[in-house]
């Protein structure tokens, strides 16, 4: 096993990769050895790191069908690891679902899954509607509207909390 910090990421709109390239630089800053890989790039082993993060993003109140599949055939090697778990989704906007405690996707995720991670941490993402394909759009307006968010087809908003974000580098860096 190497010192080396492992990333593995999946990013549908560009935000959790965006928060994974920041925990490297913050990482590297501290003189840590990081690789960081999309979840469609990664053919290496968990067993080359001394701590491994898995980040996903959330379509539709689902993680990423690969990272799902990836965790449920590495279990053996992650439960050997000291793992990170990162969910990156508009849910967390709320301060009351911005936890792993009490985020719904984090705790149905954990309710599906049988890896207890190391260190699990849930951040906001962005809201983008002019990035979105139409039908996405529509639908995301639509849970927007449900759960009183913004709907208006040019809102840009990034709801992520860097600070936020920078603790969570320092405490994988003390790992």
């Amino acid at each position: 096993m190497s010192d080396k910090i492992g990333i593995l990421y999946s990013s549908i709109d560009g935000q959790t990769h965006k928060i994974c390239d920041f925990i490297k630089d913050k990482l590297e800053q501290k003189k840590q050895k990081v690789g960081l890989y999309s979840i469609e790039d990664f053919d290496l082993k968990i067993s080359d790191y001394k701590i491994f993060v898995i980040a996903s993003s959330i379509r539709y109140g689902v993680h990423h069908k690969k990272i799902i599949d990836f965790i449920n055939a590495h279990k053996k090697e992650l439960d050997a690891t000291k793992t990170v778990f990162i969910s990156v989704n508009l849910v967390a906007r709320k301060p009351e679902k911005n936890t792993p405690e009490t985020n719904p996707y984090v705790v149905k995720f954990f309710k599906t899954i049988h890896w207890k991670p190391s260190l699990v941490e849930v951040f906001a993402g962005k809201l983008d509607y002019q990035k979105y394909p139409f039908w996405d759009r529509i639908m995301i307006q639509l849970i927007m509207w449900m759960t009183k968010g913004p709907t208006d087809k040019n809102t840009k908003i990034e709801y992520t909390n860097w600070e936020k974000v920078a603790q969570l580098a320092e405490r994988i860096s003390k790992m």
